[in-house]
């Protein structure tokens, strides 16, 4: 169920292109057929309706020219008022038998008016039983008694009263059509003066699907316009928003990221104006911030450097120590601030680098100098970032890893949506309340105060800013076979 739903997913569209294409097409769809099914249904009422007055008027037309004919021309008459879509003949009883009055009905009386026609029957259906039936078919109480009046409706030559032979033609060579449920018309009987039917049916096919082409390859038509303008339309606004995700990605990097082009509709306008204006009051933040950071560390170095001076005319030489060692401390405070803030102030232009490269060289760099590190993946990564900063960090890190874990072991891997560099080490481990703590600026867990041991505390918070600067993080977490395991998280850009 999980797998069928999830195929079904991926052929929703997810672009804003496609979705507005497939909207409006289905619109368009729906729409055409509709309209196709009203047109068809009003076409067809218009043909009935076109083709029933005809044959009324056909039917009274014949009456009146069998009023004014002797009788025996009235098997002529018929017989060459036949077509092959209307079929006239004569009977001893009415093809319709009696029926209430209806407007077709009441229409033929109308144009029978001043006739000599005493009762008119119509029937709107087409009767198979009657279209194109031959004489040995039809009821025997359907045709006239022998007597005198028999030679009026039926020849010596074994034709019947409606003009057909025994093989199912007409005199005048047209063949009888097979009857079909497509057929559209009426029946018709007349009662004439001498007591006989006139009966009447026509039968006209139903108009072909062809019809229709026309109307098919409209719709091609409007929904190939409709996509071509879709796709124009949608291009010139969703360019600018991929300008504006592609800016807010770097921005969320840490990357200096340029006004982006105000261009599209109002709409679109409007939120890449109020982005270029959020990031320059983000900028402007930031560098008030690290300028006056910078500022104070710097100004530290006069008042620390006129205490050590002063310190120097303490007589007890305890006290001396205790004082000028304090002050390198703050020397050495001061010195990492101003070096912290000095990195956030100046920023770095990204560039493309083999990640896995830079790992090594920094395992590299400390293994000469007697430090445990090793990394255990050769494999190219490329990777778009700040490489002299990304550097830092991970040398922040993989330090830590060997001055309290002894030794550190990196790997680097990879997933769709980012890369993770994995420091281990085989220390002690920290407290799970102190994970966060420890990042914070000045914080060390190492108790003994000592620089050499403990440094001042602004590694941790050196790494973790320069890689949520990259749009990633740092997490801490204890190994269950003893130490501490660094993972360093970077996004992939999309």
């Amino acid at each position: 169920m999980s797998r069928e739903g999830s195929g079904l997913r991926r052929l929703v569209p997810r672009r804003l292109a496609s979705q507005i294409i497939v909207l409006l097409l289905l619109a368009l769809v729906l729409s055409q057929a509709a309209t196709l099914a009203f047109f068809l249904h009003e076409r067809r009422e218009a043909v009935q309706s076109v083709t029933r007055e005809q044959i009324l008027l056909r039917v009274a037309s014949v009456v009146r020219l069998l009023d004014e004919t002797p009788p025996e021309l009235h098997r002529r008459v018929v017989r060459g008022a036949n077509a092959p879509l209307l079929r006239f003949w004569l009977s001893r009883q009415g093809a319709v038998r009696g029926r209430d009055p209806d407007p077709l009905q009441r229409r033929l009386a109308q144009l029978l008016e001043g006739s000599t026609a005493r009762e008119v029957r119509v029937d709107s259906a087409v009767r198979p039983d009657l279209f194109g039936r031959r004489p040995r078919d039809r009821p025997e109480d359907a045709r006239w008694p022998r007597g005198s009046d028999r030679d009026r409706y039926e020849d010596e030559d074994g034709h019947d009263e409606d003009g057909r032979d025994d093989d199912g033609h007409d005199d005048d060579g047209h063949d009888a059509p097979s009857w079909s449920p497509r057929l559209i018309g009426l029946t018709a009987s007349v009662r004439l003066a001498d007591g006989g039917w006139l009966n009447a049916q026509s039968a006209v096919p139903a108009p072909a699907p062809l019809w229709a082409l026309p109307s098919l390859v409209s719709t091609v038509l409007m929904a190939a316009a409709l996509i071509v303008i879709v796709v124009l339309t949608v291009r010139r606004i969703t360019r600018p928003m991929d300008k504006l995700a592609v800016a807010a990605g770097r921005l969320g990097r840490g990357e200096a990221v340029d006004t982006v082009p105000e261009e599209g509709p109002l709409d679109v306008r409007n939120a890449i104006r109020a982005f270029n204006a959020m990031n320059r009051r983000l900028d402007r933040y930031v560098r008030d911030r690290t300028q006056m950071l910078a500022a104070i560390s710097h100004d530290l170095r006069t008042p620390i450097t006129a205490l050590r001076l002063r310190a120097e005319f303490v007589e007890d030489p305890e006290a001396r120590r205790k004082i000028l060692d304090t002050l390198d401390e703050m020397q050495q405070m001061a010195e990492a601030t101003l070096a912290f803030a000095r990195e956030e102030a100046t920023r770095e232009p990204t560039r493309p680098v083999d990640l896995a490269a830079l790992i090594d060289s920094v395992c590299d760099d400390l293994a000469e100098i007697g430090l445990d590190a090793r990394f255990a993946d050769t494999a190219k990564r490329p990777y778009a970032c700040r490489p002299v900063a990304l550097k830092r960090a991970l040398r922040n890190l993989i330090e830590n890893a060997v001055a309290y874990g002894e030794r550190a072991r990196v790997r680097l891997e990879e997933d769709p949506s980012e890369l993770r560099v994995i420091i281990d080490d085989d220390g002690p481990g920290i407290p799970p309340e102190a994970a966060e703590t420890v990042f914070q600026p000045f914080v060390r867990l190492e108790v003994s105060r000592s620089r050499d041991t403990g440094g001042i505390g602004l590694g941790m918070a050196i790494a973790r800013s320069i890689v949520r600067g990259h749009g990633g993080d740092i997490d801490l977490q204890n190994r269950p076979e003893g130490g501490l395991r660094a993972v360093l998280r970077l996004p992939k850009p999309e």
